[in-house]
This record gives structure tokens, sequence and C-alpha cells, in this order.
């Protein structure tokens, strides 16, 4: 189709309150040339690099693996027909390196207040069950799916904050300033990143807008809005009741069983028939309007949340009603055991009574919850009267607060639904995440004022963090245009 007036475009849209910018179509043929020619072979490179984040990989700097990332999105992002682009590596000493992006205000009389653009490119590590033909270093392109670890969480992020910018100054928008922060930390829980905000700060300047890449979305049909997160409170619990294993016929009826004393210290802070969890302080009420954008939700949903997981046999969900299912995975707490120690390999079991058993608690905990407060009490009711009185530690802790985002202010409303329609063809939705960002509470604290726009591409069978992950290529296509929309829409749409 020709570029016709934008005003013509967005009416056939049903977008017609917004004020002249970018022609629609043009942005989307902009934006789908970009990706298939210039982004897909890039991020087929990142995939490729193992940069699991610090955590995992202790002497990442000595490896390289973060600094060849790091690299390669700078040589793409410095590439880009930007105007008034610095693009900058900062590193401070001993944390991960931080890409900094400072775009200046284009076609703006007032340029106002900024938006920061968050993204990461540190990856979660390998995980087992990939699938025949696939792994995480191996970026495989089948169909609308790139598989491979951190194209979807969160390698495009870097690509498509740029190229919307770069769509809108090429088609005849205006954009505020824009900072475009790209850290390396986010899997490690952002431990690097208050240093980099602080340090940052004269930089970043005054912000009323921030648009973040990391989350996710319940279909692949339209723009969903992330409006809250979960915290997360952790740990490594130890239970040890000898020095060294012994004969299990000789030791058992005696020497009580590691791991069925940690089953019972479990059962202090978790519900076993039902997964509630039992301490207070790991619960909050839930606020009405969440539970009504929750019911809203679920209205619209062709099928349940629980229809988008691979179950195994006949395995059921937790709750089959939809709307529980929405609020248990973001305002409800939950307990996983995400790693085990102290037991041998299956195949080279001998008849022995282990000596301990340790094993990675991970809490998911409601948006407000306080995740200080929750990470005391589990280590209170984990390691006081203990059976036996075994040698129990509950240590490696980690606690990261949640996220309740504030009330979308009318334009921004407007904006998002017009922005979803224009990329997708339906207007946005909004629900909660079941993950945690860090970086989100953080700017909320640092910002009060801004307004927060939390989107992503991971969608059902994505499957970030484990096996098979992907990143379906329509959806970000599209998402990148709807992020032009917005960028315009912020500059000049009339807020009064």
């Amino acid at each position: 189709m020709d570029c016709m007036n934008v005003r013509s475009v967005l009416h056939l849209l049903h977008l017609d309150e917004v004020t002249y910018g970018p022609c629609v179509q043009s942005v989307h043929d902009f934006v789908d040339r970009a990706w298939e020619n210039e982004v897909i072979p890039a991020l087929v490179r990142y995939i490729e690099i193992p940069n699991v984040s610090a955590s995992y990989d202790p002497e990442w700097k000595r490896n390289g693996h973060m600094d060849r990332a790091v690299a390669l999105v700078l040589e793409w992002m410095r590439s880009r027909a930007i105007v008034d682009m610095v693009v900058s590596l900062v590193e401070l000493p001993g944390l991960s390196p931080m890409i900094v992006v400072d775009v200046a205000a284009f076609g703006c009389a007032e340029p106002g207040p900024a938006v920061l653009l968050y993204g990461h490119l540190d990856k979660q590590p390998e995980m087992t069950g990939w699938r025949e033909g696939l792994g995480p270093w191996k970026p495989v392109l089948h169909g609308d799916r790139l598989y491979g670890r951190g194209g979807a969480d969160d390698g495009y992020s870097s690509f498509a904050s740029l190229l919307a910018i770069e769509a809108v100054q090429a088609h005849g928008g205006s954009h505020r300033r824009c900072v475009v922060l790209i850290e390396a930390s986010e899997e490690s829980g952002s431990p690097d990143l208050p240093a980099y905000v602080e340090h940052l700060a004269s930089r970043i300047g005054d912000i009323d807008l921030v648009i973040c890449l990391d989350s996710g979305c319940i279909d692949y049909d339209r723009m969903w809005v992330t409006t809250s997160l979960r915290g997360l409170a952790g740990g490594s619990l130890c239970v040890r009741v000898l020095e060294e294993g012994v004969h299990s016929g000789d030791a058992s009826g005696v020497v009580p069983s590691s791991f069925r004393v940690a089953r019972a210290l479990l059962d202090r802070i978790e519900d076993s028939s039902t997964g509630s969890l039992l301490l207070p302080e790991l619960s909050v009420d839930i606020p009405n309007d969440r539970l009504e954008a929750a019911m809203a939700t679920a209205a619209e949903l062709p099928e349940p949340i629980s229809a988008q997981y691979k179950w195994s046999g006949t395995t059921e969900p937790m709750t089959s009603d939809w709307v529980e299912q929405l609020l248990a995975r973001t305002w409800k707490p939950t307990l996983s055991v995400i790693a085990a120690d102290g037991f041998p390999d299956f195949g080279r079991a001998g008849n022995v009574l282990r000596p301990f058993t340790r094993l990675k608690l991970s809490v998911r905990l409601p948006p407000t919850c306080d995740a200080r407060a929750a990470v005391a009490a589990l280590q209170k009711a984990l390691t006081t009267d203990v059976p036996y009185n075994a040698d129990v530690s509950f240590d490696d802790l980690e606690c990261t607060a949640g996220w309740n985002a504030p009330s979308f202010s009318p334009w921004l409303e407007g904006a998002l639904n017009r922005a979803s329609e224009a990329a997708f063809g339906l207007p946005a939705r909004t629900f909660g995440e079941g993950g945690s960002i860090p970086f989100m509470g953080m700017l909320g604290e640092r910002f009060p004022n801004a307004q927060f726009v939390v989107t992503g591409v991971l969608g059902p069978e994505s499957n970030a963090h484990g096996p098979n992950e992907y990143l379906h290529l329509p959806t970000a296509r599209r998402l990148t245009v709807a992020m032009a929309m917005i960028l315009h829409e912020h500059a000049t749409i009339d807020r009064s």
C-alpha cells in the first residue's frame, strides 16, 4: 500500500484521534524488512554465544562470552541510521557491563522528560531437555520461531528498541529524548543495576515513561501489558545428619533420613496437599482493581492459562477456575524446589543412607509483599526447633521485591490501544506476570511520577529459562511497530 496521510490510515484502524505521525503501513514495511535482513542475522549470532549470567558463570569475565555478546550488540547499534545518537559502553569495576544509548529528541518543539527503554542481554544456563535438533547455543529458524537461548529473553530487546526509534525518525514521526539501558546481570537478579542507575543518574535525567521489553504475553494476537510482577525469596536449605554416608540396612531406623527432615521442614511453609503457602509474611490482600482485571482478562481468553503448558499424561492444573489461574501466577505465593544436591546419579545409587540433603528453594511472592520480611520468616521457620536436632542451615539467601504498576494515565491507556490496533489489529490488554524484573521496582522508586509500559514476547510455549526457548518473530516485529507508535504519541499527544 502506498504511504498515505496518516489520518486516513489511522481512520481505517479506528485510531483517528492520533495527531499526524508515521504512516502505519510504511512503519510495518520498514520494520519487517529490518527484522528479516538485519535483526534476525544478528540474533542468530547472539544466540550462538553462551553468555550466561554471572550467577551461573563466576568466571564470566575470563571466559569472555559476555564481552562478545556486548560487542555484537554495540556493533549493530552503532550501524543504525538514527539522528543524534550516542552509544556508550559503561563498565564499573567488578561489575557486568552496561550499554547506554542516548538519542536526542526528534521533531519536538518542547522536548520534555525522556523515555527510558530497558532490556538485558545476559542469559539463563543451558537446561536439559532440548528436542532433537535444537540446543541452547544452536539457533534454529523454524517457520515463525527462532529457537535458542536468549533470543526471546531478552536479546531481541536491544534490536527492537533502537529499531522503533529509527522507524519513528524515518517515517515522519516525533519522539522525546530516549535513553536505552541494556544490562548484563538481570538473570542473576540485577545485582549490578543499582550501582549503574546511581552512576548514570545525571545522564538518565528526568523520565516520565519507562518501556520494558522483558515481560510476556498471554497470546500472540495483541499487545499485552504487564501491570504487576511477583517478587522472589529463596535460599539453600541443607539438612545434614551424618559426616559420611552409611549402609542403609545398618543405619536406617536409627539415623533419621535427611530427606524426611527436609520434607518435614518444608511442611512448615507449604501445605503439600494444596500447594498453599502457610506463612502469613508471604501473602497479601489482592487489590480490587487487580481482581477486576483478572476477571475481565479471563472473560476474553479463548482458553485458560493452563492450556499453554505441555502437561504430562493426565496431569491436571492446581485449579480449573480461569480467574484463579490468573491470580495464582501473579498474586499468590508459591514454592518451587529448583535444585537438589546430596543425591548420587540414579544409575549409581547404592543402598546408602545419605549424609545430607540440600535443596534450593524459590518462593514467588505477591507484587506488594515485603521480600525481606518474607525471607526472614522462611529462615526462622526452617531453622528453629529442627526435628532430631539435625544440623540445618538456610543460606545463600536472596530476596527481590515485586512491583505493582501505577494506574495508566488516560493518554497512555488510549495510546496503548491505538498502538496495539496499529500493530496487531486488536486493542491492548493487561495482565499480571508471574516472574520478577528487579529493575521495575527500582525505577518506580526513582521516578514515582513515571508511566510504565512493561511488555514482551514470552508467550505460549516460548519457554524462557527452559529447554526449546524460542522467539515468536511476528510478535517481535509487531511489538517493534507498537513501540514506535507509543514513542510518537508520547511526544505529540495533548495530555492536558
